[in-house]
């Protein structure tokens, strides 16, 4: 048997064969959450990909966030503290919850925590005011990741925002991706990337925003990082009249 399939146990095959050893694994799981390798996968760029995102969390009074999937590092902590919302943080691994609920548990009721996949998620249409995803994208298959663009546009209500962190569009002028070592190595490590690179989120989450009766609003906002390998986008929603 493929050492994989002993990390099923729920989650989607891709999850498993791809990542176990980096999500799934206990000892892979204690190894990446450790502030020095995060910012060290990340080129340096932790605090500063942190720090612009949280400038754009949702802050009204009585506002719901759902941050899809854990994270890493202190992500979590860091954004209920920025904010006075309910959180909601849903994943598919019992460990990322488990760790999630560790670096959380003094914020209490504030935070809830639920197994769920972000493909078929269990919330009701229009149950949140601001999605947060935080470098899930790339490692999702694409037929994976179309359909949990479908699910942030059917949770995500008219007049709330979408806010992703993600690797930038192919980075073709970037030193490490012209290196072509580098990039066969991280194209081996994350064999989603290369079709993340090419695909055009804004259109494809346009589409599934317009198939709930939604829209995006065509300005939007872009921040790059390192020199264009990493991007921040806040995207506006509301219902079509």
């Amino acid at each position: 048997m493929s050492l994989y399939k002993k990390f099923l146990d729920g989650v989607p095959d891709y999850l498993a064969r791809y990542y176990w050893w980096a999500y799934l694994w206990d000892w892979g799981i204690w190894f990446f959450d450790h502030q020095p390798i995060i910012n060290a996968i990340l080129f340096g760029q932790y605090d500063g990909l942190l720090r612009n995102t949280l400038s754009r969390v949702e802050t009204r009074s009585g506002a719901r966030i759902l941050q899809l999937t854990c994270v890493y590092g202190k992500l979590t902590p860091s954004l209920l503290s920025s904010t006075p919302c309910e959180v909601h943080l849903c994943d598919i691994a019992n460990g990322q919850l488990r760790l999630a609920r560790s670096k959380t548990q003094s914020y209490g009721d504030r935070c809830q925590l639920t197994r769920m996949n972000a493909e078929c998620l269990g919330y009701a249409d229009d149950s949140f005011d601001q999605v947060i995803v935080f470098f899930l994208f790339h490692e999702m298959p694409a037929e994976a990741r179309h359909r949990t663009y479908a699910e942030i546009a059917r949770v995500l209500r008219p007049g709330g925002s979408l806010l992703i962190t993600e690797y930038a569009s192919t980075p073709r002028h970037h030193l490490l991706y012209r290196f072509v070592p580098f990039r066969w190595v991280l194209g081996h490590l994350e064999p989603f990337l290369p079709g993340f690179w090419q695909e055009d989120v804004q259109a494809y989450l346009s589409s599934a925003f317009a198939a709930q009766g939604k829209y995006m609003q065509e300005a939007f906002v872009e921040e790059h990082r390192f020199s264009g390998f990493y991007r921040i986008m806040r995207f506006e929603t509301a219902a079509r009249g």
